[in-house]
């Protein structure tokens, strides 16, 4: 059973973040980067399309080799009635691909269109909309793909008269910076300088830390009991459970390596914790933590076959090494909807960027939430330290099925708001039938009839529960508005292109992108955000408070993060007049959210 449970983890692990719809495949990436935020009326706009290709792809030249190869072409989206961007392109480089007799005229690498716009004299003050779309079509030294679109945009500054006679300089190879308070970063999309060992230990420490988070304590429940249980244990039976639960977390983050790089190769969006956006993959994570539940209260124990019995005792107890690995797939599957300090860092740049690094930086992240169990290993001795095994173990086993229980509860708090409510009280009932089912078949005479019967109508109660939330009908849509209040900050919900025309009106606009999976953002929200002060100051700088539900899959969404370089949440953005917008790190504080507001309001 124990090897059951493991293999349908990893199954689970890996395949839900396939279950995103897959596009057509993009290989270069669009940003746009205004010399200036402003503009004079009758003066020249200048702009740097950024775009940034793939390793090992190329895309064709603006005047290719062959004029049936597809060409490279930036346009832009202006209003009537002004001129058409000047668009310079660079030399392109020659490359001979396997299946061209000759060298072919394309780009590689990081591509850097300058553009020029002449304003009219006679247009309109105000925030102006820029909208580009490149297209292109990209080899690799195979084969060529369908040619694609990838768009951008931006929001510039019309002002009336004449022109600032500073020089507008030369866009940098970048997208616009937009300030961050981590650490005296820029933006997360701008090249970064640190290196490879760097962003890999942050990982290492930021997975560390994800052990004291809230997602990951009813795992560590579960395994301060194991210890408890293994303090009458060899050294060598302790150092092998703590080792086979460290192959678990590292084999788990293996596989969500696997899948991200996969479906990043698919088109689809990637980032930390999607696997939460799909109810069938909730659904079955909420079986899993009841059927432990109920195991810690006692209500069924799962006997192993002879031989598997005599395996596990040789192993080193009851628990056997299989279920110490399966204990370290459990403890990756609920660290993924919690951030933690350093991890939102190493997960923005390692995303973007090649397959290695994604590999890479995720396997140290795994490394980072199973060294505990490495210390264990490395010092067995710890456990003599704690209370020999008794009868008031029972009294703790109950205790941790009740954390459990609580993690139960939040799963089936992020289910009411991804599928209609009909639906999740027939899952809610489903799991009851399942408890009684369990109870049942743990109290019938072993080995016999009933208690096989039992297990088969358990088994179909679960994977019925599971596909009855998978075919639901999605939840009706929440309001982002909430109620005026001392402790209240009034919701809408985000609408880039609103939010940036309030910036260029004069008007903060505050954006919390967030998700009722996200523990982190709900901590954020209840210590941070929904406080007096912070809710007075929103209230007093006529702050505009936005907020994107990213609950449910929305690729919108997931755009806009990577655009800022960002593969995960909570993430915190505050639009402002006249300067680039200030991403705020992940774990905020009241007072660094004070001071960027007042920094950042209007004066006069």
């Amino acid at each position: 059973m124990r090897r059951l449970v493991a293999a349908a983890l990893a199954a689970a692990l890996t395949a839900a973040p396939l279950a995103a719809q897959v596009a057509r495949p993009q290989k270069a990436r669009l940003a746009l980067e205004p010399a200036r935020l402003e503009v004079a009326a009758g003066g020249e706009a200048r702009l740097a399309a950024i775009v940034t290709i793939d390793d090992g792809w190329h895309l064709q030249a603006h005047v290719p080799t062959y004029d049936y190869l597809i060409p490279t072409a930036l346009g832009l989206e202006l209003p009537a009635g002004w001129a058409p961007a000047a668009v310079d392109y660079p030399a392109p480089t020659r490359y001979k691909f396997s299946f061209a007799e000759e060298e072919l005229d394309v780009y590689e690498g990081v591509l850097h269109l300058p553009v020029r716009l002449a304003v009219p004299a006679a247009a309109t003050a105000g925030a102006l909309t820029v909208r580009a779309a490149l297209r292109y079509q990209a080899c690799d030294d195979k084969s060529c793909l369908p040619p694609v679109d990838v768009t951008a945009k931006l929001t510039l500054v019309v002002t009336a008269g004449r022109e600032s006679t500073e020089d507008q300089g030369s866009p940098a190879i970048a997208p616009a910076p937009a300030e961050s308070e981590e650490r005296g970063e820029v933006a997360p999309g701008v090249p970064r300088s640190r290196s490879l060992a760097v962003i890999l230990l942050l990982a290492l420490l930021g997975g560390l830390v994800l052990n004291g988070m809230p997602c990951v304590l009813p795992i560590l429940s579960l395994k301060l009991f194991g210890l408890v249980k293994a303090a009458g244990e060899s050294h060598g039976s302790v150092r092998a459970g703590a080792l086979a639960t460290f192959a678990g977390i590292v084999f788990s983050f293996w596989a969500l390596a696997l899948a991200a790089i996969a479906a990043r190769g698919a088109g689809a969006a990637i980032g930390w914790g999607v696997q939460f956006q799909q109810p069938g993959f909730v659904a079955f994570l909420a079986v899993v933590i009841l059927l432990f539940s109920l195991n810690l209260w006692g209500l069924f124990e799962i006997p192993l076959p002879g031989r598997l019995a005599r395996l596990a005792e040789a192993s080193g107890g009851g628990d056997g090494l299989g279920g110490h690995f399966a204990s370290g797939l459990f403890a990756t599957l609920m660290a993924t909807p919690c951030s933690a300090p350093f991890l939102g860092t190493a997960l923005s740049f390692a995303l973007g960027q090649s397959s290695g690094v994604i590999f890479a930086t995720l396997t140290a992240v795994g490394v980072g939430l199973a060294l505990p169990y490495v210390a264990l290993a490395a010092w067995p001795g710890f456990v003599r330290r704690l209370p020999r095994p008794g009868a008031w173990m029972d009294t703790l086993r109950g205790a941790m099925g009740f954390l459990l229980a609580g993690a139960l509860v939040w799963l089936l708090y992020v289910l009411q708001a991804q599928v209609a409510a009909e639906f999740v009280a027939f899952f809610e009932l489903a799991l009851l039938a399942l408890g009684l089912v369990v109870w049942l078949a743990g109290r019938a005479r072993l080995g016999g009839a009933g208690r096989r019967l039992g297990w088969i109508a358990a088994l179909a109660l679960g994977i019925a529960a599971v596909f009855l939330v998978t075919d639901a009908p999605a939840a009706a849509a929440k309001a982002a508005s909430g109620a005026a209040g001392a402790n209240v900050i009034s919701w809408q919900p985000f609408d880039r292109a609103e939010a940036e025309r309030l910036a260029a009106a004069g008007r903060l606009v505050f954006l919390d992108v967030t998700a009722d999976w996200c523990v982190t953002c709900k901590i954020n929200e209840r210590v941070i955000l929904h406080t007096p002060e912070v809710a007075g100051a929103f209230r007093r700088l006529g702050v505009v408070a936005m907020k994107a539900d990213w609950t449910n899959r929305d690729d919108t969404i997931a755009t806009f993060l990577a655009e800022h370089g960002r593969y995960g949440i909570p993430f915190y953005l505050l639009y402002r007049p006249g300067q680039p917008p200030h991403v705020f790190g992940e774990l905020i504080s009241k007072q660094g959210v004070l001071d960027v507001l007042e920094a950042s309001a209007p004066r006069g």
